[in-house]
């Protein structure tokens, strides 16, 4: 099985991506009425947390790929894991199934899905300490009904999947909006609007505040105001539906960040697209992240994907099912 340190990696691509968004703002249509955008806004994230809701009653296969090349486009590095996710003891649990083509062995795999569920269990008791007696969920709600979706998923902090998917978690803010136009994705109609925010990253500018003599809080609250000042979410909505269809962060500008001695950041382009596995069900399709960054040696190119497949509501009695070798 790959090391702790591998599995590591894809939450540091994107946390690094996430340090490094920025797009220049160029021309838009002029919205006539910014009170009937911001409006038709709050409509639509309503609809996404009604959709980040629902994910939370399935359970799915999920696909991760990453491909690292570097000078000449030569491969320097590229793994391809395919994982099932499913419910143990009231917890979401992933299930290692292949690793670049070759099935994970019984044991391997037992042994990987107790490590995560042990993660899972230390991780909620993390999420609670220190929490308010009325914000804990309610066990013996959840112990009575554990024999459905819903007593099970009271149980539980938000799944892994569920936080990358939506790796990024913007609110509504009034007047940060503008309608570039309409376009056409995946054979739909779609609005193209940009989102300009002022309070995107906010979770250290907020620690800073909070204890104002720690010096690395405040040089990292600045660095989140600079981003703020940078950043630009283009998303793609179905106006019939108030549907958020894809969102996307392009075109990187990070001279700001205080690596450049180090590594020289390009081109970046962050994306989550939504499918409709069923009618009326909004869910992720896939995450994809892809970045340009220049070393001493040369330039290289990151490539890191998520794709997810083959929905089915979640079922308490729901097992892993291993694929063949010649799957």
């Amino acid at each position: 099985m790959p090391s702790n340190r591998l599995r590591l990696i894809p939450a540091v691509i994107i946390g690094l991506v996430l340090l490094t968004i920025a797009v220049p703002r160029g021309a838009t249509v002029q919205v006539p009425a910014q009170n009937d955008l911001d409006a038709f806004m709050q409509r639509v994230l309503t609809r996404r947390d009604d959709n980040w809701k629902k994910l939370q009653q399935y359970i799915l296969e999920e696909q991760e790929q990453i491909d690292l090349r570097g000078p000449g486009h030569q491969p320097v590095w590229g793994e391809q894991r395919e994982y099932s996710w499913f419910i143990r003891d009231g917890y979401f649990v992933r299930s290692p199934l292949k690793f670049n083509g070759v099935t994970i062995g019984e044991a391997d795999r037992r042994k990987y899905e107790a490590e995560f569920l042990d993660r899972q269990r230390q991780r909620e008791r993390r999420w609670l300490r220190g929490r308010p007696a009325e914000e804990a969920p309610d066990r013996s709600a959840g112990d009575r009904g554990a024999s459905s979706v819903d007593g099970l998923i009271r149980q539980t902090r938000e799944p892994e999947f569920i936080t990358s998917a939506y790796f990024l978690r913007f609110k509504f803010e009034e007047g940060k909006y503008a309608l570039v136009g309409h376009e056409s994705l995946d054979g739909r109609d779609a609005l193209r609007i940009e989102y300009y925010p002022a309070r995107l990253f906010l979770r250290q500018q907020r620690r800073a505040e909070a204890d104002r003599s720690d010096p690395r809080k405040a040089r990292t609250a600045e660095l989140e105001r600079m981003m703020n000042k940078v950043s630009v979410v283009t998303l793609w909505i179905d106006p019939s539906m108030h549907q958020i269809l894809q969102y996307t962060f392009e075109n990187v500008d990070a001279d700001f960040l205080p690596v450049q001695w180090l590594v020289r950041i390009g081109d970046v382009r962050a994306s989550m697209t939504m499918g409709q596995p069923f009618p009326d069900v909004w869910l992720p399709r896939g995450l994809e992240v892809s970045a340009a960054f220049t070393l001493a040696v040369g330039a290289f190119d990151l490539r890191y994907a998520l794709t997810y497949h083959d929905y089915k509501l979640a079922d308490v009695a729901s097992k892993v099912t291993v694929p063949s070798q010649g799957r």
